[in-house]
């Protein structure tokens, strides 16, 4: 059986979580998968790792990445369709992806997975910015150039993925310009069609 009859046989569930940098994507994750029993996959994560395994596939993945190259929606898609194979759970959150209108056309022809809803943490540029230049994590990328310029690839090619689910009624968008525990109330309702994680002591 090839991967899309596997992950159908699986009954895989996706989630798509979108949001600029700075949203509070992470920590809201780390919560979905605490309370609601999700996987949380991180599309860069998946990359990244497949870089460091040293595989002719991730020295391919670092090439493109040097050269400024993006690297190809399958690429991608092949990776999260064997992390979601490899996985226990069938509830997955899929973060930073789709990037673009493309990727979301090649995750459901290749995957033929439709997601349940897109989670979008919707969150002014200002706020993001501040959020960003305050968080000591040490990221080379957290200047005010760059930050900027991601702000702007966002937008540009992640609104239209928004927008297309959106029109058929797969949008969930969260204010997430609020403080942390504010905005997962929110989240949870977005959620509330999942059962909540049964918390064994």
């Amino acid at each position: 059986m090839d991967a899309v009859g596997r992950l159908k046989e699986k009954g895989v569930k996706v989630i798509f979580v979108l949001g600029g940098p700075g949203s509070g994507k992470g920590t809201q994750c780390a919560n979905i998968v605490r309370d609601f029993g999700f996987t949380h996959l991180s599309a860069g994560d998946l990359l990244r790792a497949e870089i460091k395994s040293g595989s002719a596939n991730g020295t391919m993945i670092q090439n493109m990445i040097k050269e400024g190259k993006i690297v190809p929606s399958e690429v991608t898609i092949k990776l999260l369709e064997k992390a979601m194979l490899e996985n226990g759970n069938y509830k997955f959150l899929i973060d930073g992806f789709p990037r673009n209108e493309e990727n979301r056309a090649a995750f459901e022809e290749v995957t033929r997975i439709e997601p349940e809803f897109v989670l979008f943490f919707d969150c002014s540029e200002e706020e993001m910015e501040r959020r960003l230049l305050s968080r000591n994590q040490g990221r080379d990328d957290d200047n005010i150039e760059t930050i900027r310029k991601r702000f702007k690839v966002f937008l540009e090619s992640s609104l239209p993925v928004i927008e297309y689910y959106n029109a058929k009624n797969k949008a969930r968008t969260v204010d997430a310009a609020r403080p942390i525990n504010e905005v997962f109330e929110s989240v949870k309702i977005a959620f509330s069609s999942f059962d909540k994680k049964v918390h064994i002591e």
